[in-house]
Order: C-alpha cells, then structure tokens, then sequence
C-alpha cells in the first residue's frame, strides 16, 4: 500500500469506527479520544497530540467539518478544508484514525466510540468537556493537558494579517 494510501485509510466513517471499536474493545486497546478544528496545525497541536496518544494505545481524534467549523469560528474559517485537515492530522504516525463531525461537539461521536480516556487542552474544566459523563459513567478517565504557550491559530492568523497590511 502506498503512504498516501495508508494515511487515507486512517479517516474512518461512523461504521468504520464502530467497527473498529469492537476490535480495539476485544484486543483490550486503551482508546484515547480528543477533538478539534486543527485549522492550521501548529507546535501546540503536535504537542497536544502526542501527549495524549502517550495516555493510551489508540488516538482517535474527531475532526470537527467545514460546516462545523464555520459556526464555531465564524466567516472565514477554516482556512484549511476538511479533507486536508483530515489527511494531515492522519499523516501524524502518533495518530490512529480521524473522524469528521458535523455537530458543534462531538457528543455523539464520543457516546459511539466509548473512550477509556477524554482528553481536552487545560483551558477546559471537566464538567465543559462535550462527553465528560459519557466517558466517566463508563468508567474512564477525563484528562485536561496544558496548552503550549505562545501557539494557536487564531493568533497565527491575526499575525499574518497583521504582517500583510504592513506590506
């Protein structure tokens, strides 16, 4: 199979990652879950990611879609399309599977995958955390991982703006 082939098959579907959970479920794999925009991934991100693919076997990471994007951040956003964003964050070897979501959160998407453990950045408090009780009623774990200072893509993006009206 050719890399880009291998990094495709990593961004699953609703059936895909039922599927797929089941044999995680019975191969008894830690499933670490996160979320996101990963608009323009940066240091933080690549960070973030791999600290909480240390905290099990399998990261599966819902990827929030263009639409869903669009409502969290607004016009002009995301820069980066969702099959690119989806494909890059795919191309991380630390990464197990993508999944696009529609929603705002990613609710029904974690109540479907069942993590052992949820992870967000530390700017969350537990109870803020889209699937907090579904993850804890279960019996895992919610995980808050500090944020890298210095790096996100909301001031990535007011820089080069910043920069381009400069010129």
């Amino acid at each position: 199979m050719e890399r880009v082939e291998r990094i495709k098959s990593k961004i699953f579907n609703n059936t895909q990652i039922r599927n797929q959970r089941k044999v995680w479920r019975f191969k008894d794999r830690k499933v670490v879950f996160t979320n996101g925009c990963f608009d323009l991934l940066h240091l933080g991100h690549i960070e973030y990611l791999a600290k909480a693919a240390d905290l099990g076997d399998v990261l599966v990471i819902g990827l929030n879609s263009d639409s869903s994007v669009r409502s969290l951040k607004g016009p002009g956003r995301p820069v980066t399309d969702e099959h690119a964003r989806a494909m890059i964050l795919a191309s991380l070897n630390f990464v197990t599977t993508v999944i696009l979501f529609d929603e705002e959160t990613p609710y029904e998407l974690i109540a479907m995958v069942q993590p052992n453990v949820l992870v967000k950045g530390a700017d969350y408090k537990t109870e803020e955390i889209a699937g907090h009780d579904i993850v804890l009623a279960g019996g895992g774990e919610v995980v808050t991982i500090p944020l890298t200072e210095g790096y996100s893509t909301t001031a990535i993006l007011s820089q080069l703006h910043d920069q381009a009206k400069n010129k």
